[in-house]
């Protein structure tokens, strides 16, 4: 885990105003990312520490309530040490919880219904405002990103399918999406649950 952040540092924000955070970062970011030859990305994360418990090394932060918070002024180009070897031209969002975390049981402090949303109208309004396409290529999990599952060869995989090292979000411990299966076709993985969402309120508004 990185440093600890007091409250005092956070910001809280809107959809709107993450959406037009996102509109004014949208080139920055993409020559970020094309100098690494690839396009801007959004990283789903947890931070593997407690509710209302901020780090330094994500952009985008959302409480058990599914408040929303970005770190000062809110600046996206700023680099995180969020996704090993993926940081430049990328977003980090993270759930706030889940110490303790493992491929059995999410702990005491599981990601609650109104981070998920959270996570998901986040996701959805900095894709809008970085015009992205909500899809696996653009959107993941730190756990899909850390086995490459978008094509992109930045490292040796380390996700829920090889090491495990890091596995975030790879299943919520919801109805949807209720256990560790990093091999499953049927959406019911974390990051196909939360590219869903974000594309349902995308669609329908956030």
């Amino acid at each position: 885990m990185s440093a600890v952040l007091p409250a005092s540092a956070m910001r809280r924000v809107t959809c709107r105003e993450l959406r037009l955070l996102g509109a004014a970062y949208r080139l920055p970011l993409a020559y970020a990312a094309a100098r690494c030859a690839r396009e801007t990305k959004l990283y789903l994360h947890w931070t593997a520490g407690h509710y209302g418990q901020f780090f330094a090394d994500y952009h985008v932060q959302i409480d058990a309530d599914g408040a929303i918070y970005v770190i000062g002024d809110g600046a996206l180009d700023a680099l995180r040490a969020a996704t090993y070897r993926r940081n430049s031209g990328s977003v980090s969002i993270a759930l706030l919880g889940c110490v303790g975390a493992t491929t059995e049981d999410l702990g005491a402090e599981p990601p609650t219904a109104a981070q998920i949303e959270g996570l998901a109208m986040a996701a959805a309004a900095l894709a809008d405002g970085l015009w992205l396409t909500i899809d696996i290529e653009r959107i993941m999990t730190h756990g899909e990103a850390a086995d490459n599952a978008d094509g992109v060869c930045a490292h040796a995989p380390y996700g829920p399918r090889t090491t495990c090292e890091r596995w975030d979000l790879e299943y919520l411990g919801t109805a949807e999406s209720p256990a560790f299966t990093p091999w499953a076709e049927d959406g019911t993985r974390g990051g196909d649950i939360l590219r869903g969402k974000a594309q349902y309120y995308r669609e329908r508004g956030y």
